[in-house]
């Protein structure tokens, strides 16, 4: 059976997966919320009949306990999907670090769908390798390693609720680079050749969200060339991902403390990036998030620019 589009406004679908106990069960309740019709895990063969008898809001989870599970068929899936106009359908996959994971599955006593005599880690890698066809194709990753519930509530009630769902949604993030790259990064950019001010003892206790921090960092000389670059090559490519449909961006920038140097830039293109008119014309959502910040409760995201017609 084809997929049938619907013959009205266009149908919204959100394909929910990601790795066991990082949140999937979560995420689908809180779009259950947003008036989702949610079903959980049904058998792949299901998938048509249900995208054709549903309303215009479905979300679906699925993972490796789903009948007849396979990626590829799941891939196949969405791409006959993404083909239809009035069939808009997004796939959102979460994640977390292994540790985490583990010290979750130890907290609940749960056991991991695949977990035989080797026990949780082989089996959250062997999860992983099974699912790397969809995290790839996703539109939307995220870690809750470090995320609390309440702030993954806001982050899906940000991205799914009626009027926002339709718009480009742009995250700018700072990181430390040994914390790791941001899984869902689609440019990273590295700030670690700009002057450190960790190595200034009366700013190094300080962040870039605070004057004198971001002055220290603005004062190095390269720093207005850097900036003017990454500013222009932001301008140029988000008209392109647009006119390409894409629904979610995320832009990195790393230094080595995730502290200082990458949250004074991040703030910088949230600010101009929120007073230039063609981020209005293109109805892109601009979201900061400072990773380490978070991580140490000292931040946590925020919306630099929501078009005024977002409900």
């Amino acid at each position: 059976m084809g997929i049938r589009a619907k013959e009205h406004s266009a149908q919204h679908i959100v394909l929910v997966t990601g790795l066991s106990g990082a949140g999937k069960a979560s995420t689908l309740r809180m779009l259950e919320d947003l008036d989702y019709e949610v079903v959980d895990n049904p058998p792949l063969d299901l998938f048509e009949a249900l995208v054709s008898r549903a309303g215009q809001r479905l979300a679906i989870g699925l993972d490796v306990r789903s009948r007849g599970f396979e990626a590829h068929r799941v891939a196949d899936f969405l791409t006959r999907a993404r083909r239809h106009q009035d069939c808009a359908v997004q796939l959102l996959f979460v994640t977390a670090d292994y540790d985490v994971l583990l010290r979750r599955f130890t907290a609940t006593r749960r056991r991991h769908p695949l977990a035989g005599d080797g026990g949780v880690r082989p089996a959250l890698e062997l999860e992983a390798e099974m699912l790397s066809p969809l995290r790839a194709m996703a539109d939307l990753v995220i870690d809750t390693s470090d995320l609390p519930v309440p702030d993954l509530r806001q982050m899906i009630n940000a991205r799914f609720s009626a009027g926002v769902e339709a718009m480009l949604s742009v995250t700018l993030m700072s990181f430390a680079y040994p914390a790791g790259l941001p899984r869902e990064a689609d440019l990273v950019l590295d700030a670690r050749f700009l002057r450190n001010p960790h190595y200034d003892e009366t700013l190094r206790p300080h962040t870039g969200l605070e004057k004198p921090v971001a002055d220290y960092v603005k004062a190095d000389s390269f720093y207005q060339q850097f900036y003017a670059h990454v500013l222009g090559l932001i301008r140029t490519v988000l008209p392109r991902f647009a006119a390409e449909g894409k629904k979610y961006v995320t832009i990195a920038v790393g230094c080595s403390g995730g502290r200082h140097r990458s949250v004074t830039l991040i703030e910088a293109l949230a600010r101009d990036l929120a007073e230039d008119p063609m981020i209005d014309e293109l109805r892109t959502a601009v979201m900061v998030v400072h990773r380490e910040l978070a991580r140490e409760g000292l931040a946590s995201w925020r919306w630099a620019f929501l078009p005024d017609d977002a409900s």
